[in-house]
């Protein structure tokens, strides 16, 4: 932003929007967040615009129920508090079009924006990646439109040549192992979008995702089927402690404990908030943290920037299935 130019105001309706303006240096122009806005943790102190209109912390089984029963319904799963957005007068609002469960969409903003003066209302720009190569355009784009796009340029141009170099390492690997992503635990859902991009490039196959596609939920039998020698739990919208809480309280199907990956103890619970879930920044950690995973000879002397040492880094190994063991339906 050049020297002497007013500071812009910023409202981010996207966790991921927020991390991203926050590593661009953008920060201070933030005047408003969603409830789930906490990396860096100065994005949690500042206003919440959005709310949800379910649980988030029921069981998983209930929060999809609320969930579809609001979708069904024709109704947004978000509140905007509108009055505080009038407030808080922004000039521009980050947002998403790409799932409507995840965060808030332009149609939850249209009330709001509605009761303001036309020559108030503020840019909208909408964030909608499908891929890693989305999310860095994206990162390019918020910046342009935050008056940082030379920041954005330099930080979307790293983040892909790290994912690159990653990639190049594991480009020749002998062994590609069978990876299930598992996005969701009550129904299950196999993990979409940019993850099994980010399963290719970290060296491994992921079973039942695809590229650039949207999660959806699968039958527990499919996914013994697949029979997956390493299985990573990413439920979105948890991070690693509450990934592991839901996690020893989920009701598994008969066979679980004779897939590969449970008998080899290669099932790992990550901070999926931080490294998958949101689309930002700290996605090329997460392949970063994936290559560690399935190729650890090929990085075992070094750690994802930022990720700490081995100690620390936000994954844990899960030991012998949940004693919640139901028949196959």
């Amino acid at each position: 932003m050049a020297a002497g130019q007013l500071t812009m105001r910023i409202v981010s309706l996207l966790p991921a929007a927020t991390e991203i303006l926050y590593a661009l240096g953008a920060g201070h122009c933030v005047v408003g967040v969603t409830h789930e806005c906490d990396f860096p943790a100065e994005a949690a102190s500042k206003p919440a615009v959005i709310r949800p209109r379910v649980d988030p912390s029921a069981p998983q089984a209930e929060l999809d129920r609320q969930v579809r029963e609001l979708v069904e319904r024709g109704e947004s799963i978000y509140a905007v508090d509108a009055d505080l957005l009038e407030k808080l007068s922004p000039d521009l609002i980050v947002t998403q079009d790409l799932c409507h469960v995840c965060a808030a969409s332009p149609e939850d903003l249209a009330a709001s924006l509605a009761r303001m003066p036309q020559a108030a209302r503020p840019r909208v720009v909408t964030f909608t990646p499908r891929t890693l190569d989305d999310v860095w355009q994206g990162i390019r784009l918020i910046g342009e439109a935050a008056g940082y796009k030379p920041e954005g340029d330099r930080l979307a141009a790293s983040l892909a040549m790290r994912v690159a170099e990653i990639a190049a390492r594991v480009a020749d690997v002998p062994w590609r192992p069978r990876v299930l992503a598992l996005e969701w635990f009550d129904p299950p859902f196999f993990a979409g979008h940019w993850v099994p991009e980010m399963v290719r490039l970290a060296g491994g196959n992921d079973v039942l995702g695809r590229e650039g596609e949207p999660s959806v939920t699968v039958a527990w039998q499919r996914i013994l089927t697949q029979q997956p020698e390493i299985i990573v739990l990413m439920p979105c919208g948890y991070g690693l402690a509450r990934n592991i809480e839901v996690w020893n309280s989920t009701h598994l199907p008969e066979g679980w404990d004779q897939l590969p990956a449970v008998q080899a103890g290669q099932v790992y619970a990550v901070d999926a908030n931080g490294y998958f879930s949101r689309s930002g920044p700290r996605l090329a950690d997460g392949v970063a943290l994936l290559a560690r995973l399935f190729h650890p000879e090929q990085f075992a002397q070094e750690i994802a920037s930022g990720l700490g040492v081995d100690s620390a880094w936000p994954v844990q190994r899960i030991g012998a299935a949940p004693s919640f063991i139901r028949p196959t339906a």
